[in-house]
């Protein structure tokens, strides 16, 4: 059956400015680090992409080694591109990165020149496509000199290999350093991507702000805190959560002071009509500097659930401060070392 996209899709959902550039990116972008893995693609997953189409989503966020196996998600996702979604490419955002451990040896990781375009060259293939929108550096390296890696990102431009490049957690100085040096290539940082939720605010320290001195669009990646900002854990630790298969969540952060404040937090989103999760992506979109959210979805019934969050984006200044009393930090950054220097 050829899939046909919603011809009204561009009017379910809202778009903003990244930055100080010409692109606009959708309030809530899909990302493919979880879920999306393995040998094929499941026909869930292929229901999800089709559906946050069809709802307005246009940017899906992946990186070389999301799976698991690492490379799948996006081999799985080239897939579609090359079939379902060949058509709609002009419609789309695709965003890769790379950074993080992709292949064995001293050159599979981190920020070096020859890293980061092999790396481009291998997702180019594994997806299917002549260049991505956005190409990441994934994270700060502390003993490349970081004029190498802004002559990657640079060069991956020059090359036609990505149209924009961006950042991903790197502290407010290195976002200054590296925003100039690829000033002086003729290049500039479209995009900085932290991590950041109700419970990991730290952003907001001078982040934030240095992105909207410097034009940089924000798009924040864990905004429910890889599902800590849910009622999923109130009760019982569910089969084949991050938490109980501790992937990327240590079932320790699961305590009873967290419980507490997710059922604070719980008791104020019902007052607003909405759960959780979606106050979460609210709270996160409130800041007009940040363009987008980042989500993972297991499920269509939950995709809908992030994309409804989108109704009601207006807090009170009581709200706030009534949310302030549980939205603390919960030492949950697994980023944090990128952004240390």
């Amino acid at each position: 059956m050829v899939y046909k996209p919603n011809p009204n899709r561009y009017d379910l959902l809202s778009y903003r400015r990244c930055g100080h550039s010409g692109i606009q990116l959708p309030t809530i972008s899909l990302g493919l680090w979880h879920n999306f893995g393995g040998k094929t693609i499941s026909s869930e997953s292929k229901k999800i992409i089709f559906h946050a189409f069809d709802r307005g989503v246009t940017h899906f966020d992946l990186a070389n080694n999301y799976g698991p196996p690492y490379g799948s998600a996006e081999s799985n996702f080239g897939k579609i591109i090359g079939s379902d979604l060949k058509n709609f490419r002009d419609e789309l955002i695709i965003s890769t990165k790379a950074g993080y451990d992709m292949w064995p040896g001293p050159y599979g990781e981190w920020g070096s020149k020859k890293y980061l375009m092999a790396s481009l060259d291998q997702s180019l293939v594994r997806l299917q496509l002549e260049y991505v929108d956005i190409f990441y550096s994934h994270r700060f390296d502390p003993l490349t000199p970081l004029e190498e890696t802004a002559d990657a990102l640079a060069q991956s431009i020059y090359q036609g290999k990505a149209l924009y490049v961006g950042i991903s957690s790197y502290s407010s100085k290195q976002t200054i350093r590296m925003n100039k040096l690829l000033k002086m290539r003729g290049i500039r940082c479209l995009i900085h991507q932290p991590s950041y939720s109700m419970i990991n605010r730290w952003i907001e320290k001078d982040l934030l702000k240095t992105l909207e001195k410097l034009g940089i669009g924000c798009i924040a990646f864990s905004p429910l805190a890889q599902g800590m900002l849910s009622d999923k854990y109130l009760k019982l630790i569910p089969k084949n959560s991050r938490a109980a298969e501790n992937s990327s969540l240590d079932k320790k952060n699961i305590t009873r002071n967290y419980i507490k404040k997710i059922k604070g937090l719980t008791d104020i989103a019902q007052k607003r009509g909405q759960t959780v999760s979606q106050m979460a992506l609210s709270w996160v979109l409130r800041h007009k500097h940040i363009t987008s959210a980042i989500i993972g979805s297991r499920s269509v019934k939950q995709l809908n659930e992030c994309l409804d969050s989108l109704k009601n984006l207006n807090f009170s200044k009581s709200e706030l401060k009534n949310i302030d009393k549980f939205a603390k930090e919960e030492k949950i950054n697994l980023w944090e070392p990128s952004s240390r220097y």
